[in-house]
């Protein structure tokens, strides 16, 4: 069974004078209890995933000195579900599908976290704002409108779709 984690604030407790400590992030606390529950279940694909996520999400914890924020874990859920789809994409050239399958398997279980993504319509909006915000009228302004969508989008995006539209917008 696959429970979808819901997105709440971190999580507090009663401190020893009375006030309230902030305990850390919901989102580690509700991937922990998944792993928990793929250990006693005997699912090793997930409790794998589930580590490696974690991994991850301590890693970046070390590189900004401070426990990730919920919409933190959601941009390490976005980076790792990236670097799979890459690897699918990867595997899937070189005939390797049972390495691509592995791959899907792996993002299917940390999508969870990842922000939802904008779908069609939705990007090509961004872009079009984003295009008529800079005045951008050729490729020498891809830069500003890409800059542009990414930072309204909020990692809802994939870079390489945006920029292809970016492309064939001011191409045209």
């Amino acid at each position: 069974m696959q429970s979808t984690p819901t997105k709440t604030n971190a999580s507090t407790t009663q401190g020893s004078t009375g006030g309230s400590l902030v305990t850390g992030s919901t989102e580690k606390d509700q991937i922990r209890q998944q792993m928990t529950d793929a250990m006693k279940a005997g699912e090793k694909t997930r409790v794998a995933v589930l580590r490696m996520f974690m991994s991850a999400i301590r890693y970046r914890e070390d590189e900004l000195g401070h426990e990730l924020t919920d919409d933190e874990i959601a941009e390490v859920a976005s980076k790792e579900v990236k670097k799979r789809t890459e690897s699918i994409e990867a595997f899937e050239g070189a005939g390797r599908t049972e390495l691509a399958a592995q791959e899907r398997a792996e993002r299917d279980i940390i999508v969870a976290w990842a922000p939802a993504q904008l779908d069609e319509p939705a990007v090509d909006a961004l872009v079009s704002e984003g295009i008529a915000e800079t005045g951008a009228t050729t490729m020498q302004d891809m830069g500003k409108v890409m800059s542009f969508v990414m930072g309204k989008a909020q990692g809802q995006v994939d870079g390489k779709a945006v920029q292809q539209k970016v492309r064939a917008r001011l191409d045209a």
